[in-house]
C-alpha cells in the first residue's frame, strides 16, 4: 500500500522537487512536508493530476510555545476513486502562523480552515469568511493553544 503511495510522492517531485521537503511514513501511512507556499500548487496537482479529489479533513496544531516552527497545519486527502489518502503537512512559525486557503479546491475546506483560525489561531489567506466558527465572537485568544490556560484568561468565581 504505502508502495503505491510512494508514486504520488515522486509525481509530486518530478512536477516540483521543491514541492517536497520530506516524506515520512509510519502505520501504512505517508506524509509529505510541504512548503506553505506551495500548499495550493501542491492540492491542485493532487486533485486535478492524481485523483484526491476529497480533502478529507484538515486541521493544526500547536506543537507548544518551544517549538519552532510552532504550528502546523495537516491536510488529509483521500481519493474516491482509487481508494488512497495521503497527508499533507505544512510548518509555520509563530510570527508568520499563515497559510493561503485551499477552499477554492475543496469546499468543505471552508469550514476546517475556520475551525483551526477559531481554535489554534492559523490565518487561511484568501479565505472568503475567515471568522470563527465555534467559539463565540468576543472570545479572547485560541483555546487549543499550548500555552492556553485551562481555566481561561480570567478568574472565575466559583461561588
Amino acid at each position: 500500500m504505502t508502495e503505491r503511495l510512494h508514486t504520488y510522492v515522486d509525481n509530486l517531485r518530478s512536477r516540483n522537487a521543491e514541492w517536497v521537503v520530506s516524506v515520512s511514513e509510519g502505520h501504512g501511512e505517508v506524509t509529505v512536508l510541504v512548503p506553505a507556499d506551495s500548499i495550493v500548487d501542491v492540492c491542485a496537482f493532487l486533485r486535478d493530476e492524481e485523483g484526491f479529489d476529497m480533502l478529507a479533513d484538515l486541521c493544526g496544531a500547536d506543537r507548544g510555545p518551544e517549538e519552532d516552527p510552532r504550528f502546523e497545519v495537516n491536510y488529509h486527502l483521500f481519493s474516491t476513486t482509487h481508494y488512497d489518502r495521503l497527508r499533507l503537512k505544512v510548518l509555520l512559525s509563530e510570527d508568520d502562523a499563515r497559510v493561503r486557503t485551499v477552499s477554492s479546491l475543496w469546499r468543505t475546506a471552508n469550514w476546517h480552515e475556520r475551525e483551526t483560525y477559531d481554535l489554534v489561531g492559523i490565518k487561511f489567506e484568501g479565505h472568503p469568511d475567515l471568522r470563527r466558527i465555534l467559539l463565540p465572537s468576543d472570545f479572547d485568544g485560541h483555546a487549543l493553544r499550548k500555552d492556553y490556560p485551562l481555566r481561561g484568561y480570567e478568574p472565575y468565581s466559583l461561588n
